[in-house]
């Protein structure tokens, strides 16, 4: 939650002025703003994991605590991505490059760790009624081998890369700016390969050597998204001209602007991964040793 922290500490830096203007443009985006399908899959996922965790809490007694964890870690990592999707931030995004760059933060080092760890699929899956059916389509080939794939350290790390470096791309970030089912897609991008990024780290099913593996493609993640901060930040040429014409609004110049957001991506972008691979490393050497 560091970066919802830097957030407001932003918005309490900033002018009055600023603040003020801040309020309308989020009050424009809250909730009704929000597409509907976004909501619809948004109260779909929570549905079914709340269906899928009572089925299981009655299944299993022992099991219980561990359930109760993997829900709380789900409802958090659930609540962030509603806020970066659906609150005042998605609006914000619209005027601010460094309210964009929050938000998308928000989508790859809060929401998708959190959905990962509470451990979504499995849940779903025992929301449904053709649950026995469904976890035999699982072990199918047609499934196993794609996920399999997708999910494999070196796969997940370079899909997670260029989701990144491509859509900072001025002409792609401007374009995704433009046009609604763009910037939609851009959503599921960064969203999408941080799942399965995530995945491939935390995920179950993972043996040591992976795992340690792991650790090397979350260091190498937390240098070449901080690399991109460093460019944003250092850039004495702003990068998104689209932004020129709201940014006074709020008390920055465009270069500030885009300089913030560089910083968002930078320091709390580049600290969550080096905390993700300090805990893994952690639970993987006290693993070898037991």
């Amino acid at each position: 939650m560091v970066s919802v922290a830097l957030l407001f500490l932003t918005l309490l830096l900033a002018p009055r002025t600023a603040q003020a203007h801040a309020i309308d443009a989020a009050d424009a985006g809250w909730i009704f703003g929000a597409e509907p399908w976004v909501l619809i899959l948004l109260a779909a996922s929570l549905w079914l994991y709340a269906a899928g965790y009572l089925r299981l809490r009655k299944r299993s007694r022992a099991g219980r605590p561990r359930l109760a964890r993997h829900a709380l870690l789900f409802g958090f990592g659930w609540l962030a991505l509603a806020i970066a999707l659906v609150g005042p931030l998605d609006a914000l995004g619209a005027k601010l490059f460094s309210a964009h760059m929050l938000q998308h933060e928000m989508l790859m080092i809060v929401a998708a760790p959190l959905l990962v760890l509470g451990r979504p699929l499995a849940v779903w899956i025992w929301a449904l009624p053709s649950r026995g059916a469904l976890s035999a389509a699982t072990l199918s080939p047609l499934v196993k081998l794609p996920w399999t794939f997708l999910t494999r350290p070196a796969v997940s790390w370079l899909l997670h890369a260029v989701a990144l470096w491509a859509w900072h791309v001025p002409r792609f970030f401007e374009a995704a700016l433009a046009y609604p089912s763009i910037h939609a897609w851009q959503h599921a991008s960064f969203l999408g390969s941080a799942l399965l990024f995530w995945w491939s780290a935390l995920g179950d099913g993972i043996d040591r050597p992976v795992r340690a593996g792991a650790m090397l493609y979350l260091f190498t993640t937390m240098l070449h998204t901080g690399a991109l901060g460093a460019l944003l930040t250092w850039s004495s040429v702003p990068w998104y001209p689209v932004y020129a014409a709201t940014t006074a609004d709020y008390g920055y110049s465009l270069l500030e602007d885009q300089q913030l957001g560089g910083l968002i991506m930078w320091v709390p972008g580049g600290l969550a991964y080096v905390l993700a691979g300090l805990a893994l490393a952690a639970r993987w050497l006290q693993r070898a040793r037991a």
